[in-house]
């Protein structure tokens, strides 16, 4: 999520628009967009809903009164519970969920994070979905909303194949790998919405029929110590990375194993860089693949079976893996270039100004 504000702010800055973003500050999003130029206004929040919501909704409320905004974009399930909260509709507020709430609490919590949804949609202008597959799981929970899909996009230029030999230019943790030795990458926050679990319980049969394959877990987050627990010596840890594009153009194969997603960037990064994807079907993934490739590059949610079998299929198919990479960089270019999704969000505002303009609002900007 703050890649795709990242991208998006950054875009707005090139155009020319005033923007500033509200957030927690001293994080690595707030320093970007301070290099970016645009304004950062402090924001102190928890990532989910807890006793000190009507704190955060109150101190939201005095930064939009100071920063004087005339439409205010919320990324989110928790900056689009207090932007509603604070504004009320008061100012044209444009929700992006990136994942319903009710997924993303799941449990005893799902309901009244569903009941909230279709209650708060009366104080958005517009919701922004990331996939239809998305916004059709908000009509069937009940959410009456204006409705916009815009697919996220990536910057074609930062992900792009390499140019030559790319495992020359990463760390040691994988440099020293033989070049035969087949690698494959997960990037993503270490937690139990990404699956990297799902992906270790797959390897062990991935490795019965590749057994020089490598994997290495980029990212890190509250699932690490779990997982560094069972994973194999065939497997490392990267943590946290400033650059996921190098790791991508590295490996032979990316996996992308998540319970669940609205369209996760991951498989959208790894094909700029001309890379093939075996992601989980969660919803919008399929989305996000370029027709025909669901057959070879998707296996079940939570199915570690079906995920090795599909792994250990491209692993062993280097000329398939090569058209897949291909097709894949083309399909982005394509569909998912990030100036496309920028410009598609700039229509949004567009139509929320002049539809606030139409009932005696200022114009939104």
């Amino acid at each position: 999520m703050a890649r795709v504000v990242l991208d998006l702010v950054a875009h707005q800055v090139r155009e020319g628009t005033p923007v500033a973003v509200a957030c927690p500050g001293g994080g690595m999003l707030a320093e970007a967009v301070r290099t970016l130029g645009a304004g950062v206004h402090r924001w102190r929040a928890a990532k989910t809903a807890g006793p000190l919501l009507a704190w955060e909704v109150g101190r939201l409320a005095r930064i939009v009164a100071a920063a004087g905004p005339r439409l205010v974009h919320a990324h989110g399930p928790k900056a689009g519970l207090a932007a509603r909260l604070a504004l009320r509709g008061r100012l044209p507020t444009v929700v992006q969920p990136h994942v319903w709430s009710f997924e993303a609490a799941g449990g005893l919590l799902a309901g009244p994070a569903r009941r909230w949804e279709r209650y708060g949609a009366r104080w958005a202008a517009r919701v922004v979905c990331v996939s239809e597959t998305e916004r059709l799981k908000g009509v069937a929970a009940g959410i009456e909303a204006r409705w916009a899909v815009v697919p996220n996009g990536v910057d074609t230029e930062r992900f792009r194949p390499p140019a030559e030999e790319a495992r020359r230019d990463l760390p040691p943790l994988v440099a020293d790998l033989p070049g035969s030795a087949p690698l494959v990458v997960c990037v993503g926050r270490l937690c139990r919405q990404k699956g990297q679990d799902v992906l270790l319980a797959a390897w062990e049969q991935v490795l019965r029929r590749v057994p020089n394959a490598r994997l290495v877990l980029v990212g890190d987050g509250p699932g690490a110590d779990a997982l560094r627990a069972t994973a194999p010596a065939s497997v490392r840890f990267a943590g946290d990375q400033p650059d996921s594009a190098p790791w991508y153009r590295a490996a032979d194969l990316v996996v992308v194993p998540s319970r669940w997603e609205s369209m996760a960037l991951t498989p959208l990064e790894a094909m700029a860089c001309g890379r093939p994807v075996v992601v989980t079907d969660a919803a919008g993934t399929r989305e996000s693949l370029p027709p025909g490739h669901a057959l070879f590059c998707t296996a079940p949610v939570q199915d570690p079976h079906a995920l090795a079998t599909a792994v250990g299929d491209l692993l062993l198919n280097g000329p398939l893996r090569g058209t897949l990479g291909r097709q894949g960089r083309q399909h982005v270019l394509a569909a998912h270039d990030v100036r496309h999704s920028a410009s598609a969000i700039a229509d949004v505002y567009r139509e929320v100004s002049a539809a606030h303009a139409a009932v005696g609002g200022p114009p939104a900007r």
